[in-house]
């Protein structure tokens, strides 16, 4: 069965997760799998731009690179990023009959969606010198938690999945941090209790803590401004990319201006054309990066969201920059009802309707999550 099959049979989301099954499984097979060097991304917001601008100032240095990163929008190897593009099916057709293989038909079997896909990306990059491991929902316990780690970076912590990370800023953040182990780095944070628990989880676990601005030094600043104009990055992404330069300071591997010369990953405040701009941030933190990036402008609204979301916040944030919103229908059993997304628009007087297509002379902001920049796109790409 090929790979696409076999994930595609698999469900994507579940309502308990067997916790001890990765480790007990990574501990199986640690032997037969590759140990390149791990950066590991964790955080709410902003893991893949960081991840993005890490992994290529790392080829530009020279070394062999690996970037894992989640969800896809469109293909799944959007997932699986080596040396400066996404992994071919060649390429993953061939590890996953090696995993396979290995793993059995049982264990195989039993593994979820991210956790195989895992284990996939890490046969693909084999023969990479460092890999960027980017974290899904969680920290301690998500599946990229397994391997050895030389170093974590945490990008801004804030409120999302609550169901499994908890309702609180120091329960989230903390199940993020204990999964730090060697040394680590905590970007800039929206709320100061991060700060507090980043340090006292540093000292319990053993692990070398740095706040990203103790690693910045005065000529890093600078070149931080120029590459940020010359990419033309909104403020979230700036600082997206101190982590990254922070990153590259530690793990002291040189770079340069011409280090960042790529623009942040598709989806992230991107211009799809002059009038459509689409980003995948579906949290209340995300609707605040976008909201102080496009201050000042008045767009169409392309939503929608999960049920887990809090939408009247969302909605509430990005009022200032919305003239109206439009509905794209999303297949997939997390979605908000509609009754209910229009209940929070009515209250907050936005004018609503469904989107069909992009009318000339509007400008649209397309935001909600993954899965409506994928609704939009194969809309968008059809006409």
């Amino acid at each position: 069965m090929k790979y696409t099959q076999f994930l595609d049979a698999k469900p994507l989301y579940y309502d308990k997760i067997d916790l001890e099954r990765m480790p007990r499984t990574y501990d199986s097979i640690k032997s037969r799998l590759p140990h390149p060097r791990v950066v590991h991304v964790v955080g709410t917001n902003g893991k893949g731009t960081t991840g993005r601008f890490l992994v290529n100032a790392l080829l530009k240095s020279g070394l062999s690179v690996g970037h894992y990163t989640s969800p896809h929008i469109l293909r799944f190897n959007e997932r699986i990023w080596i040396n400066g593009s996404d992994a071919d099916d060649t390429l993953i057709e061939s590890a996953h009959k090696w995993l396979y293989s290995l793993l059995g038909k049982e264990k195989a079997d039993a593994l979820s969606y991210f956790e195989y896909s895992t284990f996939l990306a890490m046969k693909v990059f084999e023969k990479c010198d460092i890999v960027v491991l980017e974290a899904g929902l969680g920290g301690e316990f998500d599946a990229t938690n397994v391997f050895d780690k030389e170093l974590s970076l945490f990008t801004p912590i804030g409120f999302d999945h609550q169901a499994f990370l908890g309702e609180s800023i120091d329960e989230i953040a903390s199940t993020k941090f204990r999964s730090m182990t060697k040394k680590a780095i905590l970007g800039f944070q929206p709320y100061e209790e991060s700060v507090r628990l980043f340090k006292k989880i540093g000292l319990e676990k053993e692990c070398t803590t740095y706040l990203v601005s103790e690693l910045l030094s005065e000529h890093d600043i600078i070149a931080i401004q120029k590459i940020a104009q010359k990419l033309s990055l909104a403020e979230y992404l700036k600082t997206n990319l101190s982590l990254a330069v922070s990153a590259m300071n530690l793990l002291k591997i040189p770079y340069s201006i011409d280090s960042f010369t790529e623009s942040p990953m598709f989806g992230r405040l991107t211009r799809v054309d002059k009038q459509i701009v689409l980003d995948v941030g579906h949290n209340v933190l995300a609707a605040k990066a976008i909201a102080d990036a496009l201050e000042g402008g008045k767009f169409t609204l392309v939503y929608n969201s999960f049920r887990d979301k809090d939408i009247f916040e969302i909605l509430r944030i990005l009022k200032p920059i919305v003239e109206s919103v439009e509905i794209i229908p999303v297949d997939n059993i997390r979605t908000e009802s509609r009754t209910a997304l229009e209940s929070a628009l009515k209250e907050l007087h936005l004018p609503s309707g469904q989107f069909k297509a992009v009318e000339k002379g509007k400008k649209y902001l397309v935001f909600g999550s993954f899965s409506v920049a994928e609704a939009f796109l194969k809309i968008y790409r059809t006409i």
